[in-house]
């Protein structure tokens, strides 16, 4: 796992947050595939760091949820 410095790196990548959030925002995540990883950040802090982690290790955490 990489926690990169802030999402200004992955500021032109496509974040999604999880339909189970609802329209009101409140405490999620966002994820978006880039080259190899995926990238997780806080929904009310898009300028602030990054998690990164592999594509093996994301589909590992979505099959366990």
């Amino acid at each position: 796992m990489n926690t990169a410095e802030s999402s200004a790196v992955a500021s032109g990548l496509a974040w999604f947050k999880s339909s189970y959030s609802g329209a009101e925002g409140g405490d999620c995540v966002e994820v978006a595939a880039d080259t190899g990883v995926v990238q997780i950040r806080d929904s009310k802090a898009v300028a602030g760091p990054v998690i990164q982690v592999s594509r093996k290790a994301w589909a590992g955490f979505v099959g366990e949820a």
